[in-house]
This record gives C-alpha cells, sequence and structure tokens, in this order.
C-alpha cells in the first residue's frame, strides 16, 4: 500500500462517497488510486466549484464534503470556495496535490505555498511530509472539520509521500488532540441565567442564525419558540430554522431583511441570538441591540460572543445541547400581547412593489415558484440581486435555503446545486442566479451533462451587475460603472449546446404555465426570465 491507497483508506472509513475535483500531476496518484474504490469522483470544470460541491453536498448530508485538486494553480484556485465555506462553517475537507517534498521552497513548476495562503481561511491545515503520518491526519481533520464551529480543513500531499509505501495502515478509533476540545454542554448557571430573563421579559425574541441549522437544533428551537409562544426572526444563513408561513415566524433581519423583523428586533426586550455572528448584514449597528434590551448570545464558537455587541448573557455550546436543555425547564409567561403587535407590524409593513408589467416580476416569480416546489425542495440563491429577492420571497416549507452569505461569492449556487443534488437525488434541486452570476459558472454545465445531474437553473436576466448598479443608482446618481453585461451569450443557443431543454419567460402571463413544465421531469432544465433593468431590490 502506498500513501494515495491510504487516503483512500481514510475517506472510505469515514463514510465518503463523493470527491469533487480536478486532476493534475501532483494529484494523480491520488486519482489512480481512487479507480479501487467505491467512490464516485467528478470532474468539475474549475477548482471553485469543486469547493462548492463540496459544501452543497455538506449542507445536505451534515458531513464534511470532499474536493481533491493538483498543486499550483489548482490549489490556488479552491481558495475562493475555502474562503467562502469558512465564512459559512461549512464542514469540508480539502485535499491539495503538492510538489516533491525534497523540491519544496524552491519555487518549482507548480509549486504554491497553499497552507500558507489559506491561512486565514481554514480552521486548520496540514502539510504532510511523512506518509505514516496519513491515518492520524485524516481522522484529526474530519473530526476538526465537523466539530465545534464547523468549517474547512486543508490537507497538502507532496506527491512523493502520495507515492510513498506505508508500513502499517491502520485508521484510528479515536482523536486524542490536546489542545482542541470545543465546547458542546452549555454552563448549567448561564442557562438558568436566561430562563429568569424569559420570565421577566415582556417581549423576547430568537434571533436564529446559521448555527442553529449547521447543529441540527431547528426541531429543538422551534419546539422551544412553540411551547413558551416566542417569536423567532433570523439572519440570512438562518433561513430555514421556522418555515417561512409559521406563526412565531417574522422573517429575516438586517439591512436587506423585512421591515417588520427589524422593529421586532430593535422593540424587544430579551433578545436571544443563537448562531448568529452579530455581522454588519444581519445587524448594521451592533451597539443598538444593547440599548434598552438584555442581550443573550449563544455560540459554539466563544471568539464569536462579545467580538461585535457585548451580551449580558453569554453561553458558549452547540444550539442543538442548549435548546434540549432549555425545554427541560419549566418556567411562566405570558408573551400574547408582544405577539398580537408583532403580527400587526407583518400586516401593516409589508414593502409595496411597482413592477414593470412588461417584464417578469422576481418577487412574484419567486413566490409563485415556492408554491409549486415540493415541500422538502431545495432552493440554492446566488448573489446579488437575485439573492435578496430570493430571501425576500422565497417560501420555505420543510426544505433548505442555501445561498453564500459571509463571503457573497457569485457563481455558488450551480455547483452547490449539484452537490445538493447529488447528496439528496430524490429531492427538487433549483439554482436561482443572476446572468452575472450564472456566466461565473456556466461552465458546469459540462458537468452537469457529463455526471447526469439534474439540476433546475434559473437565471434572472437584467443585462446588468444588478446589485452593483443599484448601489452605484443610490451613491453615485446613476453614473454606471462597469455593470453593464452587454456580449453575454444566447442562454437558449447556450442550453442547446450542451444538451439542456430550455426555457424563457418574458412576462408574467405565462407564469404558471411555464413553472409546471420548468417542474414537471426530474431534468436538468434551464429557465430565463427577463428581468427589468432598473428594478430594484429596495
Amino acid at each position: 500500500m502506498i500513501g494515495a491507497d491510504a487516503i483512500i483508506k481514510c475517506l472510505e472509513a469515514e463514510g465518503v462517497e463523493t470527491v469533487f475535483g480536478y486532476p493534475g500531476v501532483a494529484i494523480c496518484p491520488f486519482y489512480n488510486s481512487i479507480l479501487d474504490s467505491n467512490i464516485r469522483t467528478i470532474l468539475i470544470r474549475t477548482e471553485q466549484n469543486a469547493a462548492h460541491a463540496a459544501s452543497g453536498m455538506a449542507r445536505i448530508t451534515g458531513r464534511p464534503g470532499v474536493c481533491a485538486v493538483t498543486s499550483g494553480p489548482g490549489a490556488t484556485n479552491v481558495i475562493t470556495g475555502i474562503a467562502t465555506a469558512f465564512a459559512d462553517s461549512i464542514p469540508l475537507i480539502c485535499i491539495t496535490g503538492q510538489v516533491n517534498s525534497e523540491l519544496l521552497g524552491s519555487d518549482v513548476f507548480q509549486e504554491a505555498d497553499i497552507t500558507g495562503a489559506v491561512e486565514s481561511f481554514v480552521k486548520y491545515s496540514y502539510l504532510i511530509k511523512n506518509v505514516n503520518d496519513i491515518p492520524r491526519v485524516f481522522k484529526e481533520a474530519f473530526h476538526i472539520a465537523n466539530t465545534g464551529r464547523k468549517g474547512p480543513v486543508l490537507i497538502d500531499i507532496p506527491i512523493d509521500i502520495q507515492n510513498a509505501p506505508i508500513s502499517k495502515f491502520k485508521y484510528p478509533e479515536e482523536v486524542v488532540l490536546r489542545t482542541y476540545k470545543p465546547t458542546v454542554k452549555g454552563h448549567a448557571v448561564q442557562i438558568k441565567k436566561v430562563i429568569k430573563e424569559l420570565e421577566r421579559a415582556k417581549r423576547p425574541i430568537i434571533c436564529a442564525g446559521g448555527g442553529v441549522l449547521l447543529s441540527d437544533a431547528q426541531g429543538e428551537l422551534r419546539s422551544f419558540s412553540e411551547r413558551h409562544q416566542i417569536p423567532v426572526v433570523s439572519t440570512m444563513m438562518g433561513i430555514g430554522v421556522m418555515p417561512t408561513k409559521h406563526p412565531l415566524y417574522f422573517g429575516m433581519v438586517g439591512n436587506n431583511g423585512k421591515a417588520y423583523a427589524n422593529r421586532a428586533m430593535n422593540e424587544s426586550d430579551l433578545l436571544i441570538m443563537v448562531g448568529a455572528r452579530v455581522a454588519d448584514r444581519a445587524v448594521s449597528q451592533p451597539d443598538l441591540i444593547t440599548q434598552g434590551k438584555v442581550l443573550v448570545h449563544i455560540d459554539v464558537d466563544p471568539a464569536e460572543i462579545g467580538k461585535n455587541a457585548g451580551p449580558a448573557i453569554p453561553l458558549v455550546g452547540d444550539a442543538k445541547h442548549i435548546f434540549e436543555d432549555f425545554l427541560k425547564e419549566d418556567f411562566t409567561c405570558d408573551y400574547s400581547q408582544w405577539l398580537a403587535a408583532l403580527r400587526e407590524y407583518r400586516e401593516t409593513m409589508v414593502k409595496k412593489r411597482n413592477p414593470n408589467p412588461a417584464y417578469v416580476d422576481p418577487a412574484a416569480f419567486i413566490t409563485r415558484l415556492s408554491e409549486k416546489l415540493e415541500e422538502n425542495a431545495v432552493y440554492v440563491a446566488d448573489v446579488g440581486q437575485n439573492q435578496i429577492w430570493s430571501c425576500g420571497y422565497h417560501i420555505v416549507k420543510k426544505g433548505n435555503f442555501f445561498t453564500s452569505g459571509g463571503m457573497g461569492t457569485m457563481g455558488y449556487s450551480i455547483p452547490a446545486a449539484m452537490g445538493a443534488k447529488l447528496a439528496a437525488p430524490d429531492r427538487q434541486v433549483i439554482a436561482v442566479c443572476g446572468d452575472g452570476s450564472f456566466q461565473m459558472s456556466m461552465m458546469e454545465l459540462a458537468t452537469m451533462r457529463q455526471h447526469d445531474i439534474p439540476v433546475k437553473i434559473i437565471v434572472l436576466k437584467n443585462n446588468y451587475l444588478g446589485m452593483v448598479r443599484e448601489y452605484q443608482h443610490y451613491t453615485y446618481k446613476d453614473h454606471y460603472s462597469v455593470v453593464d453585461l452587454s456580449g453575454s451569450p444566447d442562454l437558449e443557443k447556450l442550453s442547446s449546446a450542451y444538451g439542456i431543454p430550455f426555457l424563457r419567460l418574458a412576462n408574467m402571463e405565462h407564469v404558471d404555465k411555464t413553472l409546471d413544465l420548468f417542474l414537471e421531469k426530474n431534468e436538468s432544465m434551464l429557465l430565463e426570465c427577463l428581468i427589468d433593468p432598473m428594478d430594484l431590490v429596495k
């Protein structure tokens, strides 16, 4: 057995079924050995998307997604995907080939210091210099990636280590890391303090972030909310914690959130932030959320608590364990007046749109699409105006809503949707993007075709980088710079070139018929929706 064989044995021991990647000489031993396993390999068309696809798979399965690329440009290309996963705490194992160990530091062909380059964007990184370390390193990497605050781990493996004979292969049964022991259980004293504040409060609210979904705590949070009739709002990454039409859910907060959701958070006297960073997109002025209210901040990462706003009650731990403990507590409360006020806000503070009837109204279209999707559908939004419309108007039932929140990486939706579809082949998976973000990953239509991955793609086409154009509209008084997407391909011809069925929707007149055709079969399809170039999300 050589090192490359040992890597495959490690992946098999971890239950890995799919690896996304792009080969090159420095990773060839790995890709040669994987032929002797049952692990499926997906040839992605650019390395960044290997990490995005692994991210989509990880978010469905709850286990680390895996990608493997070559050294030099292969490794540097994957950095954006790694940074995207890091910003949203998605567990990944990123394997990179490297030049011969003896040549490291010599600036030889396709050498890049990838462990140094990704230092800011990984939970941990390894450069393997001894073939016998492979089992230990992989056991540790999977453990680190999927415990505590989840995230990507990079393993850099020189080609000579991949080819070196391993004296004895034994995959460790457990991990012993003296300096890595994430807190899972919440402190009992702090939990009692939160319960006491809930007894005192008149206007409590829970603000749920992506950490709730990552810890699979949505069921416990929902049960706690329902038992005590506590209203819930979410950050962008927390969309899906509650069904959109749940009577206790009051929408997404933040710059692009619902006005009534922001008002609810501002007027609360007890704000329980859970699994959220209190970052600028969700809370534009962090100091305000500590004024006139008790702030409870729950997070598995102690570094996040107090970073942007000082909580009255910090509570470190995994959201699932903490809400399980909350559910064991019994207390008396009555928030009926508060809920009545929030329901009135929700009814009276709905933003009025004035769409151009000559085009597709993206808000109404996304709502109509949501109504027609199956209950457990996976909706993957890209970045740009399409993302904000999706956050505001997609109706989550029992499915998932994925997007790139922390990094805001354009081109995320199609590869992430491919990973999600491979993880959940029986579920509808929809990627929604703009014509700008579509062109950042349209090469993956070839991957979908080659590997028979039936993702449905919607392109909201307005011939602009819409979000930047909107910013320039407000900030520079319509002085537009480098946002015109003239020269974009004919999507009907492009779809035909990849053998993918195509539909076009010019306005709302035939929206139901078009969506029925779009969703009729479990096959890849591309739907182009023509959007008013001057439409605004605000």
